[in-house]
């Protein structure tokens, strides 16, 4: 008989998001052979006291900088747990502000080991091997969780939303939280953001891609300040980004960071609590800045956030049913996240209808930002799209995230547009204005600051060749630290000077058809098959695909997510299936991938016991630094 094997409970901790890394340790714990029992994303302190006492490791895994608040009741719940000598291992970003601060606080809560920031997976490893050696490993070993419910929610229908219905329920949403009634004068709101700069009007008169730089603390004079410091830097528009509590509806839990803020003299939040602060100091905010402003999040459930941001003159407002569900949360209903969105549709379309003015709705088609083959990309975006135009948006931006081959990253954004404009002109919204958002690398970035300028200079030189309409700055600081005001100056810097040299930049105009044709092929095969699969409905058809698998999103936590979908990098960098799962594609189009793929297994130079392994390379490429240059391709 064997040995008995160590066993670890790893998993995320409160709102944060983070799947990637969490799906690549999961697989290289199981390869080395311990016993896991992976959590997925989003659970509380006391799911993870629940199994403490089951394994030989609890692992938390927390990127959001809310890690002193979701282990605020830590030291209670442990002197009421009973038995269990488990080792408490905790990691990622840490703080918005002094990590090294927090770490010792968590260390001396009772944690064995705090990793602030980026860990490689063989350190990771190593410890274990030391912290557990000569330990007798605990017998026990809690039950699988159990798998999350699918929706039970019907998909809304897929027509515009009547004006009956639609005012009943936004007296329901304006009533969810305190603020909500400064909002509740449509015709007041009209009138302010009449007399605001408009983001849909801003990208239309763009030649070069506009530049934007992402910003959110917690209180609201230090958010107008840190918007003065990045207008004088010369960011074309200007977003705020808001905090992961409010993302996540809870205004109670925002409500007393803000608090904490203002007795600590620095924001203890990742963004800006739009929701708590309300309309009047969003419009003075708004009365003062002299560009537009647009609403960034991943918010559960986003129909007052909208409200808030419109009313309090916001001309831009950022996410989607898909792209803000799926790749988010683990226990979402995808049917009742397309109400929620179509609601926010019917508001934006509202205001474009009784009042002309057209406020920007951006797709965030960046999904999980790693290994996100192009064509889910598109698909998503042109999905999302189209659900908008129908409650009446007037101007779209399809957002795209950077993958590292410029050939494939260029046609991406090209046929992005393309697509875009011919799904909409098809539907009878030729007039409907599409932009194209380039989002530079989303996924982790080299902590070495020299390669992260160089990676941000590039990139920004592939949105210029791919003629995006706007570009979404990345820091040299990404790897290390939530950006500061001036490290977003410096992103920018960084970003003019590489769309400055495209010019002189020779691209292979041939690899880039070659890429889009062969995107036009993917997108539209898997398009028509959620239609299909929706006998005509396009909401109908978006729940039924992701049952099915025929959308399959690489990474994404969500229980309504098949995650048969598995992605890796070809000999150049370029994204391709290793598995498609049960995507609609043609045999050519996967003979392709097969090929693609072949090609680079054949080329590596060290051997890997299985898929997952060569996965793992490619995701911790770039952040270990094992690439001669941006983009990987050389183009």
């Amino acid at each position: 008989m064997s040995p008995p094997r160590y066993s670890i409970a790893l998993g995320g901790i409160g709102g944060d998001a983070h799947s990637v890394g969490l799906t690549v340790l999961r697989r290289a714990l199981t390869g080395a052979s311990y016993r896991l029992h992976h959590m997925g994303t989003q659970n509380s302190l006391s799911d993870f006291f629940s199994v403490a006492g089951h394994v030989d490791v609890v692992m938390i895994s927390c990127l959001d900088g809310h890690l002193r608040h979701y282990l605020a009741e830590f030291a209670d719940l442990r002197a009421a747990a009973p038995g269990g000598g488990a080792l408490w291992y905790a990691g990622g970003n840490l703080a918005v502000d002094h990590p090294e601060r927090v770490r010792a606080e968590v260390l001396g809560l009772g944690f064995r080991r705090v990793f602030p920031g980026y860990v490689g997976i063989p350190e990771v490893l190593a410890t274990l091997v030391e912290d557990l050696s000569g330990r007798a490993p605990n017998r026990a070993f809690p039950p699988p969780p159990p798998r999350r419910p699918v929706s039970v929610v019907e998909p809304p229908p897929d027509e515009r939303v009547p004006a009956v219905a639609f005012h009943r329920e936004r007296r329901e949403v304006l009533g969810t939280w305190r603020t909500g009634w400064q909002a509740r004068s449509l015709d007041d709101n009209a009138r302010f953001l009449l007399r605001q700069p408009s983001f849909a009007g801003r990208q239309a008169a763009s030649g070069t891609p506009l530049v934007q730089p992402r910003s959110g603390v917690a209180l609201v004079e230090d958010q107008l300040a840190a918007f003065r410091a990045l207008r004088r830097a010369g960011a074309d528009v200007l977003s705020y980004q808001v905090d992961s509590l409010t993302r996540n509806n809870a205004y109670e839990s925002a409500a007393d960071g803000i608090a904490g803020s203002r007795d600590t003299g620095t924001s203890t939040l990742n963004g800006f609590p739009m929701v708590n602060h309300g309309v009047e100091p969003l419009r003075r905010i708004s009365a003062e800045l002299t560009v537009p402003l647009q609403t960034r999040h991943s918010t559960r459930d986003p129909r007052l956030l909208a409200e808030i941001s419109c009313a309090g003159g916001v001309t831009g407002f950022e996410g989607g049913a898909i792209s803000y569900d799926v790749p988010y949360f683990k226990d979402h209903p995808l049917a009742l996240s397309l109400r929620r969105w179509q609601y926010v549709d019917r508001l934006v379309g509202g205001y474009a209808d009784k009042y002309g003015v057209v406020i920007d709705r951006e797709f965030f088609g960046t999904l999980t930002a790693v290994l996100v083959p192009p064509c889910l990309a598109i698909v998503v975006n042109l999905v999302e799209a189209v659900l908008a135009v129908r409650q009446g948006v007037r101007s779209v931006s399809l957002g795209y995230a950077e993958q590292g081959n410029r050939s494939q990253d260029v046609a991406a954004v090209r046929v992005l547009r393309e697509l875009g404009r011919k799904y909409l002109a098809n539907l009878g919204h030729p007039d409907v204005r599409v932009n194209t958002v380039f989002h530079q690398y989303m996924a982790a970035f080299p902590d070495d600051a020299a390669r992260a300028s160089q990676l941000i200079t590039a990139s920004a030189q592939t949105a210029r060749l791919a003629d995006a309409t706007r570009l979404m700055v990345k820091t040299p600081v990404e790897a290390t630290a939530i950006p500061s005001p001036r490290d977003n100056e410096e992103g920018m810097r960084l970003c003019r000077r590489g769309i400055g040299a495209a010019a002189r930049i020779a691209l292979d105009e041939h690899a880039v058809a070659k890429e889009a044709a062969v995107l036009r092929v993917e997108v539209e095969q898997i398009f028509e098959s959620i239609v299909v699969c929706g006998g005509g409905s396009l909401p109908d058809g978006v729940v039924r695909a992701f049952t099915k698998g025929y959308l399959d999103i690489p990474f994404a936590p969500s229980g309504e997510n098949r995650g048969d979908v598995v992605t890796v990098r070809d000999a150049r960098g370029a994204v391709r299936f290793l598995d498609a799962g049960n995507l609609q594609l043609s045999d050519e189009v996967l003979r392709f991938h097969r090929q693609k793929a072949e090609e680079r297994v054949r080329a590596e130079a060290e051997p890997f016991q299985g898929a997952w392994e060569i996965v793992a390379r490619d995701v911790l490429q770039v952040p270990e630094g094992r690439y001669r240059g941006w983009p990987l391709d050389g183009g």
